[in-house]
């Protein structure tokens, strides 16, 4: 089944994704992991990345579809994936709509209340990109992530005043994807207050699974 997950940051479509593929037995594609495979293979594409990162800048439209369309062309998403992260604009939803053929998109829906409630107690993995809740879901005792080893820390871009500047963001730029899909038949609504055991309920019932 292949999957784009939507939302605002914090609507909790990582911690949901860690959990949704051992059921679909697909792969969880992130464009923040897809940056940092490219930058540790030093592909050419991820040389172009480090050096629009290192100096401030956002990755362009281009760069990121091409990026995308390398990783759903291996193997492990032959069958089925999901998609979190991407796309992010109708451009980039159009562009997707090029080279593969969507079967859901999965709206995790909540108030941006909610969102800075969630983002203030988020840990994430250095290394990884791991995520837990300091409240609701917590990181190991040592503050080291059990999967890799990486420092589980408080991202700069989580504190209260970045979070809703990234609120602003999402409203202006992604929203408009739910619209988009919901023309085309494509779009599931999730309520992603609840804890993640019932928002997975949620999320099997509604694809059927």
């Amino acid at each position: 089944m292949k999957l784009v997950f939507l939302g605002p940051p914090g609507a909790g479509k990582g911690t949901l994704a860690v959990r949704a593929v051992e059921t679909l037995k697909a792969p969880h594609i992130s464009t923040g992991n897809i940056f940092r495979e490219a930058i540790a293979a030093m592909s050419p594409l991820g040389v172009k990345v480090k050096g629009i990162i290192d100096s401030g800048g956002l990755v362009d439209d281009d760069t990121t579809i091409a990026l995308v369309r390398e990783r759903l062309e291996r193997g492990d998403a032959a069958a089925g994936y999901i998609l979190d992260g991407f796309p992010r604009t109708i451009p980039q939803a159009d562009a997707l709509a090029g080279f593969s053929t969507l079967d859901r998109v999965v709206n995790f829906d909540i108030p941006d209340a909610g969102v800075l409630e969630r983002l203030s107690g988020r840990r994430v993995c250095r290394k990884c990109g791991r995520n837990w809740h300091a409240t609701f879901n917590p990181p190991p005792a040592d503050g080291v992530c059990d999967k890799c080893g990486g420092e589980a820390y408080v991202r700069d871009d989580d504190r209260p005043q970045a979070v809703q500047k990234r609120l602003d963001v999402y409203r202006a730029q992604t929203e408009p994807l739910i619209g988009y899909y919901r023309a085309q038949g494509l779009l599931v609504d999730i309520d992603a207050r609840p804890g993640v055991d019932e928002i997975l309920s949620a999320f099997k019932a509604a694809l059927g699974l």
